[in-house]
């Protein structure tokens, strides 16, 4: 199966927002209930290599739910490591064979295109947590948004536990990226107060 979407445009725009990040900044609150700009970091250590990993099916039968939190290792060389990752998790998902069959990640089995998109999904969502969290705009491809908000159209208004809160109302003439975050449970207007005060 040829691929379905790049995640290069997704996966630079995650990049260059940790890289806009720095250590004193660890502590500051995200979007994410109870996690810090420290956990969210390890959090895309880890997620971005389980999703290489079901891109090339060496998961299936080895993957676990990640730690979550305080629980979360993050490695000393985070900066460099992120975008490596990053780069890897694209290259393997260029691969027509990574969209073919199922695939695992996180002790979670599913089609591998539609894991495909659940990874796309965690980069661009979690790309815009820390670029909330840290006073910086993320950069999001209008393709990424269509993709996305199909994938995430017909989302419970409830919520999922696990992944995201109730809905948020978004106005319908709202832009699409503010839409989108609605959909996962995420007011498109939050912003670190931490952050606004760094710039004062």
């Amino acid at each position: 199966m040829d691929p379905q979407f790049d995640f290069a445009p997704a996966a630079r725009s995650l990049a260059a927002v940790v890289d806009g990040i720095t250590e004193d900044q660890f502590t500051d609150p995200t979007p994410c209930a109870g996690l810090t700009v420290r956990d969210l970091l390890a959090h895309v250590v880890g997620l971005s290599e389980a999703f290489r990993q079901a891109a090339t099916k060496e998961a299936i039968g080895h993957s676990a739910p990640p730690p979550s939190g305080a629980d979360s290792a993050l490695p000393d060389d985070w900066q460099t490591r992120i975008p490596a990752q990053l780069d890897a998790l694209t290259a393997a998902w260029c691969a027509p064979a990574a969209w073919e069959g199922e695939t695992e990640a996180g002790g979670v089995t599913m089609p591998a295109v539609v894991m495909a998109t659940v990874a796309l999904d965690e980069l661009v969502i979690h790309g815009w947590d820390l670029a909330a969290a840290t006073g910086q705009n993320l950069s999001v491809t209008l393709d990424d948004l269509a993709i996305l908000s199909d994938f995430l159209g017909e989302t419970d208004p409830e919520g999922t536990p696990g992944l995201f809160g109730p809905v948020v109302s978004v106005a319908a003439d709202a832009p699409a990226l503010d839409r989108l975050l609605g959909l996962t449970g995420r007011d498109p207007g939050w912003r670190s107060v931490a952050a606004a005060d760094r710039r004062v």
